[in-house]
């Protein structure tokens, strides 16, 4: 099954910009889905256990190394 996922992070933080490029350049280097970025979110095409995967994985280090942050998510599936 495909899934999309549109995905925000807002570091509590001055220096913001760079925890947003490091997780976007860590979901864009697994390679199993697409990732499409914009001004507003990062959007993730993929099938469902890849996309999951990457998001759980990913989130963790990003509040161990950037402290405080948040992630908003809307899911949408699935897609044909």
């Amino acid at each position: 099954m495909k899934i999309g996922v549109e995905i925000s992070l807002y570091p509590l933080h001055d220096d913001f910009i760079p925890p947003i490029r490091d997780f976007i350049d860590r979901l864009n280097a697994d390679g199993r889905f697409t990732v499409l970025t914009n001004d507003m979110s990062t959007q993730v095409f993929g099938p469902y256990d890849a996309v999951m995967d990457a998001l759980a994985r990913e989130i963790r280090p990003t509040f161990e190394r950037d402290g405080k942050s948040v992630f908003v998510m809307k899911v949408l599936g699935p897609l044909s």
